[in-house]
């Protein structure tokens, strides 16, 4: 098992964004958290990759618990985080950026390799490589996201709503190149999503929060199907205003 959050309780002051979760993400494979907004998916990715403190439970990489290791230190074990929004530097080149995501890596034989499969994965990030992050389209940017991750060599890759903001036919596009990086580099992915088309696209399996609880587990399909999916309208309203705790 590579990754096994347990129990975790996550709280922002007084308010309750996670109650006692727990789930399992097994070596090279996807698996997909859905919920409304505001059920503590993003919390989740945040508290395992540690940019969020746990009030309790615990979080493990293997044989290592890493519930209470610095952020830096959580990447530099494989742990890498793509955040909603991209995030990205954006008068920074699309090669400077990507260069950033590799700043705690040494091996520098190992980075170039890592640059020329990134702009395998992603040609249009090499043509560009001069240009601020800025100027690049919606989707180009999620690109540069997800290249700028890979140059931190993870072994598991936290996404959080890869396809917020971005057309149709590019978030399908899109999960096409992820589930060749999945495949290709043998990483496992935690993806964090409100579009139901690319959670089943990229996972056969996963869970469902509601209210910062665990409420369900299993095969997405079976999910699907969960009153409680088809009232979140997942995949729909890609305009909303996201609380902290989503």
């Amino acid at each position: 098992m590579l990754l096994r959050v347990e129990g975790m309780t996550v709280h922002y002051g007084r308010a309750m964004a996670l109650d006692s979760v727990s789930i399992r993400v097994e070596e090279g494979t996807a698996l997909a958290v859905l919920g409304a907004n505001g059920a503590g998916k993003t919390t989740l990715l945040r508290a395992v990759s540690g940019l969020q403190p746990l009030t309790s439970g615990e979080v493990w990489l293997g044989e290592r618990r890493i519930d209470g290791l610095s952020a830096p230190d959580i990447v530099r074990l494989g742990v890498v985080h793509v955040p909603a929004g991209r995030r990205l530097f954006p008068d920074l080149s699309v090669f400077n950026n990507l260069r950033l995501g590799a700043t705690l890596r040494k091996d520098k034989a190992g980075i170039n390799a890592d640059f020329a499969k990134v702009f395998a994965y992603f040609p249009i990030l090499e043509r560009r490589s001069r240009q601020k992050a800025r100027t690049l389209s919606g989707g180009e940017q999620q690109m540069l996201a997800i290249g700028r991750a890979l140059m931190a060599k993870p072994k598991l890759l936290l996404m959080d709503e890869p396809s917020l903001g971005l057309a149709p036919k590019v978030v399908y596009e899109l999960g096409l190149i992820i589930e060749d990086i999945r495949k290709q580099g043998g990483m496992s992915i935690l993806l964090v999503e409100q579009n139901l088309g690319l959670a089943r696209q990229l996972a056969t399996k996963g869970y469902l929060l509601q209210v910062g609880r665990l409420i369900s587990e299993g095969n997405i399909g079976d999910l699907e199907r969960s009153d409680v999916v088809k009232r979140a309208y997942l995949g729909g309203n890609r305009g909303r205003r996201r609380s902290p705790s989503s």
